[in-house]
């Protein structure tokens, strides 16, 4: 049965992009090492290179907001992981009505997405890919799992990976902890009671 899994880069004060949703300083790591990762176009550490080999290998699926969706352009067409995306919005965009068999857009809701992504991974994860449809996973429930490629760097300001939980506390198990070059990948498991 395929896992939800939330899979951000963020500050060590909780940031996911600044206020511009810029990113540059956190996803430094994905180019600051002499390891590639098959499929992607990153040279990492050979810890990090690990992780993103794991999940080339294990992702099935993908679930983004729209305005995710908006910022990276619709990537495309397709997401470079190579996997359906399914981007939660209240409507879809134009000149996507009839999209590619690469994106698909859902109307009715974080719930509904997470079915048709799980239905679409073949039992591979289902990644979670922007702070506001993660916090709308966790209030519903549906998050399996949390990982954090934790940046050396404070923002003092930006985007917040989590705010506004209408669940919280929502208590966590781990972390599992891989140690990369300008990175720390932390795993934990949403705690079910």
């Amino acid at each position: 049965m395929s896992q939800v899994i939330a899979d951000m880069s963020m500050s060590l004060d909780g940031y996911i992009a600044d206020n511009n949703d810029g990113v540059d300083r956190l996803f430094g790591w994905f180019m600051n090492g002499d390891v590639e990762t098959p499929g992607l176009p990153f040279r990492t550490s050979a810890a990090s290179a690990e992780v993103l080999r794991d999940a080339v290998q294990n992702v099935g699926a993908l679930i983004s907001g729209r305005r995710n969706f908006d910022i990276a352009q619709g990537w495309g067409g397709a997401h470079g992981m190579g996997v359906p995306v399914y981007v939660v919005t209240h409507s879809v965009p134009d000149g996507w009505e009839n999209s590619s068999d690469g994106m698909r857009f859902v109307t009715d809701g974080v719930a509904s997405a997470v079915a048709q992504a799980k239905a679409a991974a073949g039992g591979k994860i289902v990644g979670v890919a922007t702070p506001s449809i993660t916090q709308q996973c966790l209030d519903a429930g549906l998050l399996d799992a949390i990982h954090v490629n934790l940046i050396p760097v404070l923002l003092g300001d930006g985007i917040p990976f989590f705010a506004n939980l209408a669940s919280a506390p929502v208590e966590l198990e781990g972390p599992e902890v891989v140690e990369g070059t300008g990175v720390t990948h932390l795993t934990y498991r949403v705690r079910r009671d």
